[in-house]
């Protein structure tokens, strides 16, 4: 696995753990925040689908693609700690 792939898989790895975390914590989140979850979900599902089209594109354009996966994971990150932020 080339070093890009393996920063995207430890990038998701982690993602998934703050996401799994967050979930339980919404429960008692308010309805604002709960918005905000949503819209972070739905990018969710987009960056697992860019990984999994990382996954199956070769040369160039898989270059391409999971540096786009890349930086759609940081913007979760990003989204994930603005609603930590906002459950404190």
């Amino acid at each position: 696995m080339s070093t890009l792939q393996d920063e995207i898989k430890r990038l998701k790895d982690s993602l998934k753990q703050e996401r799994d975390e967050l979930r339980l914590q919404l429960n008692l989140a308010k309805a604002e925040v709960r918005d905000e979850w949503e819209d972070l979900e739905k990018d969710w599902d987009k960056f697992v689908g860019k990984l999994q089209q990382a996954g199956k594109e070769a040369g160039q354009t898989g270059k391409e693609v999971s540096e786009t996966a890349k930086k759609m994971g940081e913007e979760l990150r990003s989204g994930y700690q603005r609603i930590k932020d906002r459950l404190k």
